[in-house]
């Protein structure tokens, strides 16, 4: 009994001690838990104080950097504007002096070229417009210094001709398609210096229906599944457009400027497309097959409408195709053009030439003022728009030439020449519309930004008109060819520019020269007969014998003696091309003038030394 007592005392003691244990245990894990519990609570708390006490040490190190900045700044700007308040570089490369402003010395450049809120958005990729940043003011400013620098030296600069409200106003829009790093389609201009496209949405100085046009063209590619062109291989099928729109008329053309001749499901296209934009008038396929930088390649395709669109500028109606060329600011050409033909000074009696006439836009305003107008256009599309533009008009006094206008030039030059020298009747008489001949009043005269070339200028000269109305793109090809025109017999009267690229450096000029008069003339009586003073008339007649030719000179001789002497032969054209620029008479060699007409080669400089000394030896020079 003891016994069994004993180990249940014993049993019970092990039982007891098994509950304190696990007691133990579990106050032990409880323990643990509320540890790691407060530590995980005092390292959040240690983080939070931490993370408060490093961002004010970091807000104090902060401030204290920008302060030490500003400093700097503040430092670097003041060398800045001392060293240069008056010397500051332009856009164009040239000095101009600065302004104090409030007794400091500050560049006034620095305070205009800031940037302000109302710069484009993609200022900083495009880089098409040269004057972000600066007031309208101050851009004329530029412009008027600008044109005064390369012009004034020859005659007065009248103030420009700004625009009254300078946004929108470029009539001509083209847009590159490409496709993004993502796969969406984009749709834009070149990055400066770079075939990187800038995708636009809507640009200040462009015409907001185009870009509309252009923005919702991008998305039903996708939906029509027509891929972009890749520069690189050559693969995908839109390339550009080319947008045009009326800006009397309200007309628009879109042209789709296409890597191959096919666009799937195109009538659905163009359907769509007018949808959204019903004031769509022509939609034009134009297909550039080759790797080149050019827009518009040669073959054309008319897919909706007439394939062109028509404008009213200055009276006259004009037919303007996708090649066509027409100033892109309809509002400042029309200033532009109305000062160009107030400065011909028009009568009704003159004849004119408009030389790099495009579709015949000045001739053919200038032509009720006048009694004849002759235009010369290189550009086979743009000459066929100005013959349709003179009918649509009713205008039958001008007369269209498609030729290169310095070579033209230098026709009319050489036929006036031989009309003085030989009697020879004018070829517009006798039916003959090759080369008017070259008594001229006034020649208008536009070139492309690289100016006109010395053959063009030295017919000019030859031609000797009364007035040259040079309208040019460029002050500075402009001051070249006004060097070469003064110094040949012509005294610019009067330059005035006109802003037709507001937000651009670009800048348009109209420059009235007219031909020098003699100051004054020196009276010289030469009496021939015998006597004490007076000339021998036998005298006279021995000299001129001695420089007559003994018989007449043909180019049959010419070709035969060069063949004896030089052991090569000459073609008849290269002999009437060297009598040419000497001034002498074409009347033996009808052909020859004739041949020079034709696309040729030129002789080369040891043909033409080879043809002098011939003439030479038969005493024709």
């Amino acid at each position: 009994m003891a016994d069994k007592n004993a180990m249940k005392n014993k049993s019970a003691m092990r039982n007891k001690s098994k509950v304190k244990n696990k007691d133990i245990a579990k106050n032990k894990a409880a323990g643990k838990k509320k540890y790691a519990v407060d530590k995980t609570m005092k390292q959040e708390a240690e983080k939070r104080t931490a993370g408060k006490m490093g961002k004010k040490k970091y807000a104090v190190d902060k401030t204290v950097k920008q302060e030490a900045e500003k400093r700097t700044i503040g430092k670097m700007e003041k060398k800045y504007a001392v060293t240069k308040a008056f010397t500051e570089k332009t856009d164009h490369g040239k000095s101009v002096k600065e302004k104090k402003v409030s007794g400091k010395n500050t560049s006034e450049k620095m305070i205009t070229k800031k940037q302000n809120a109302d710069m484009c958005q993609y200022a900083k990729k495009c880089g098409g417009c040269d004057y972000q940043g600066l007031s309208y003011e101050k851009q004329l400013k530029e412009k008027q210094e600008y044109v005064r620098k390369n012009v004034g030296e020859f005659c007065k600069v009248l103030p420009i001709i700004g625009m009254e409200h300078p946004y929108h106003y470029r009539n001509k829009v083209h847009a590159v398609f490409d496709i993004a790093k993502g796969g969406s389609v984009i749709s834009g201009v070149y990055k400066a210096g770079t075939h990187d496209v800038v995708n636009i949405d809507s640009c200040r100085i462009e015409d907001e229906t185009a870009d509309a046009i252009i923005h919702d063209i991008r998305g039903l590619l996708r939906s029509f599944k027509i891929k972009t062109y890749d520069e690189d291989t050559g693969y995908g099928l839109l390339r550009h457009v080319l947008v045009r729109r009326g800006f009397h008329s309200g007309e628009v053309m879109v042209v789709l400027v296409l890597g191959s001749p096919i666009l799937p499901s195109k009538n659905n296209f163009v359907k769509a497309l007018r949808k959204l934009h019903p004031e769509i008038t022509t939609v034009v396929l134009n297909v550039n097959d080759k790797k080149t930088s050019m827009v518009l390649g040669e073959k054309e395709t008319v897919i909706y409408g007439k394939g062109y669109i028509e404008d009213t500028l200055c009276g006259c109606t004009f037919r303007i195709s996708p090649k066509s060329f027409y100033q892109v600011n309809p509002v400042q050409t029309e200033i532009l053009y109305t000062k160009a033909i107030e400065y011909a000074g028009l009568t009704g009696k003159e004849r004119i030439v408009d030389a790099y006439c495009g579709i015949g836009t000045i001739g053919l305003i200038a032509a009720s003022k006048a009694k004849e107008v002759i235009s010369v256009e290189l550009n086979r599309d743009a000459v066929k728009d100005a013959v349709t533009n003179a009918k649509r008009n009713d205008i039958k006094n001008v007369q269209f030439y498609n030729a290169d206008a310095g070579q033209f030039m230098v026709e009319m030059a050489e036929y006036r020449a031989d009309q003085k020298k030989n009697q020879v009747p004018d070829a517009t008489k006798s039916g003959k519309k090759e080369t008017p001949d070259g008594n001229v009043d006034v020649v208008f005269m536009d070139p492309p930004r690289a100016g006109s070339d010395e053959a063009f200028l030295s017919s000019v000269v030859r031609l000797a008109p009364k007035r040259v109305v040079y309208i040019s793109c460029n002050p500075e090809t402009l001051a070249r060819d006004l060097k070469y025109l003064t110094k040949h017999g012509y005294q610019a009267k009067e330059c005035q520019p006109v802003d037709l690229f507001p937000w651009t450096k670009h800048v348009e000029t109209v420059v009235l020269l007219s031909h020098k008069k003699a100051d004054s003339y020196i009276h010289i009586d030469v009496e021939f007969g015998e006597g004490e003073g007076k000339i021998p008339v036998d005298s006279i007649a021995k000299r001129a014998e001695a420089y007559k030719p003994k018989e007449k000179v043909t180019y049959k001789m010419i070709k035969e003696y060069i063949e004896a002497k030089y052991g090569f032969k000459v073609h008849t054209a290269y002999i009437a091309e060297v009598k040419r620029n000497l001034g002498l008479p074409m009347y033996d060699a009808p052909n020859a003038v004739e041949e020079l007409k034709q696309p040729r080669k030129h002789p080369t400089p040891e043909k033409v030394e080879a043809i002098k000394d011939a003439l030479r030896y038969f005493a024709v020079i």
